[in-house]
């Protein structure tokens, strides 16, 4: 691919921050009763990132999503991109707002009729694009995912993993400002997960977009996330850095998530079924340092680790150490309180 070519994909429109003031949606369910799937809901979305929203099933972070993708107009409350409000648009500035945003789905959503290449240009031929400059596009989009070699492929003939590509060059057709990503992965085994995510931090870099991935999985934020909500009950329980999230987790869902993604992790030994009753997590330049081995000169405790492990992110990797301490109340607060100081994040299991 030339400069040329490059540029013309990554040069892109707006550079879009997103903010959500208080937003509430209820739905009616089909016995006559309400469901309050968002309940006053506040976030802030930074622009050029990618920003991660996760929930459990029925924790409402796909409708939170529907609003912020102004699929549906919440009851109460304001969505706005940059400082402009959109979700109380006119419908014909609704759909020209629309058209600005890219939407990748679990199961893909492409045309079965139509090739690879027409799914790619199926956005660009709504929009009245001239047909030499539709041709154009489409090319530099599969070959931007991975697939020049494919545009006259059946949907048929793809991989799940291809399928997906296929779905992102489509997305990104239009030169959207925002990016959503609805459990775009979910559907995939974990290698073609692996591929897929590395792609959408590699296109979010070149084209300075605004991507927001909804998932149920704590992987997905990991790998590919900068910065988290954590959604239970309709609300947004936690936000923050992926790192910070990871290694001083504040709510029990997300303490709840963390605990599952390590007990999956290949880099987790655990020796030992039984005990550890604190949890230790080690970042910046803490794994760096015999800590423990300083520890034992200044409390007096023996500690007992049970497991270990390391969580690799993006930019930065999160130790954690399950273990525990013998010896007197007093000396075992001692030693907390110099893990703490030493830049260990130390929680009591439960």
């Amino acid at each position: 691919m030339t400069c040329e070519q490059l540029f013309r994909i990554v040069e892109n429109g707006r550079k879009m921050h997103i903010t959500l003031e208080n937003l509430r949606k209820t739905y009616k369910t089909t016995d006559g009763n309400s469901i309050e799937a968002v309940r006053g809901t506040s976030l802030s979305i930074p622009e050029n990132t990618v920003f991660g929203i996760i929930g459990k099933s029925g924790a409402g972070k796909s409708s939170l999503v529907r609003l912020v993708s102004l699929l549906e107009a919440p009851d109460a409350g304001a969505v706005y991109y940059n400082d402009r409000r959109v979700d109380n648009l006119s419908k014909k500035e609704l759909v020209a707002e629309r058209r600005k945003i890219g939407m990748i789905f679990q199961n893909f959503n492409l045309f079965s009729s139509r090739t690879a290449g027409r799914n790619v240009a199926y956005p660009l031929e709504i929009s009245g694009m001239a047909r030499e400059a539709v041709k154009s596009r489409v090319a530099e989009m599969l070959s931007l995912v991975g697939l020049a070699n494919r545009e006259d492929a059946p949907i048929s003939t793809l991989s799940g993993g291809q399928k997906q590509r296929v779905a992102i060059a489509r997305a990104l057709a239009a030169k959207p400002d925002i990016l959503f990503c609805d459990e775009a992965t979910s559907a995939l085994d974990p290698q073609t997960t692996h591929a897929i995510l590395d792609l959408i931090r590699e296109i979010q870099a070149k084209m300075n977009l605004t991507v927001v991935m909804i998932t149920h999985q704590m992987e997905v934020v990991r790998d590919a996330c900068e910065q988290v909500a954590v959604i239970d009950g309709g609300k947004v329980v936690e936000q923050g850095q992926v790192k910070d999230i990871f290694a001083h987790p504040k709510s029990e869902v997300t303490k709840d998530f963390l605990s599952h993604i390590t007990s999956n992790t290949q880099e987790e030994l655990r020796w030992s079924p039984d005990g550890g009753k604190y949890i230790l997590h080690f970042t910046g330049d803490s794994p760096n340092r015999p800590i423990l081995s300083e520890l034992c000169r200044h409390a007096d405790v023996v500690f007992n680790i049970r497991a270990a492990g390391i969580q690799h992110l993006p930019e930065h990797d999160i130790g954690t150490m399950i273990a525990d301490f013998s010896g007197s109340p007093e000396e075992i607060k001692k030693a907390v309180a110099y893990l703490e100081g030493a830049g260990v994040t130390v929680e009591e299991s439960k």
